[in-house]
């Protein structure tokens, strides 16, 4: 499906529980700022809206998108956390480096949600270009942040269930 003028982040049919109470970090990216910033709000802003305390959302910020599964797994030497929301973003340049970054970051976040038994969401933009990525961090297409605190939310309780 075509995403053109689509807000992606439309939460309208879930009925999102409460985050009172549930313990988070956002590991963040500090390489392309604007947009990783952009989604560390929808994020940050997702989660309180949704009930969550500031005291209970640690943020770690690391250099680049790559440094996230390290965050990750430091984050999570917290054996209170509930979820754990990676923030990146990765736009394609001229060599296939961005191919290397993209697989090994997936594959590095979901072995450490493994590795730890915890949700690790990722919430990482892997874009053609600059303007795709900030309209998924905000701009027309909603913001992917927002989306994994959502994502984060639903994991937790979905985690204390099992």
């Amino acid at each position: 499906m075509s995403s053109t003028l689509k807000n992606l982040s439309d939460f309208s049919h879930l009925q999102v529980k409460s985050a009172a109470g549930l313990k988070f970090a956002i590991v963040v990216s500090q390489w392309n700022a604007e947009v990783t910033g952009a989604l560390l709000n929808g994020a940050y802003k997702g989660l309180l809206d949704h009930g969550a305390q500031e005291e209970n959302i640690a943020l770690i910020e690391v250099p680049g998108s790559f440094e996230l599964v390290a965050g990750s797994d430091i984050a999570l030497r917290n054996k209170e956390l509930d979820a754990v929301i990676t923030l990146g973003c990765v736009i394609q340049g001229e060599t296939r480096h961005f191919d290397f970054i993209c697989d090994a970051v997936a594959n590095g976040i979901a072995q450490v949600g493994i590795q730890h038994n915890k949700p690790v969401i990722f919430g990482v933009l892997t874009t053609d270009n600059l303007e795709q990525a900030l309209d998924r961090a905000g701009g027309k297409h909603g913001n992917k942040g927002e989306e994994a605190a959502i994502t984060a939310i639903q994991m937790a309780h979905i985690h204390k269930s099992y």
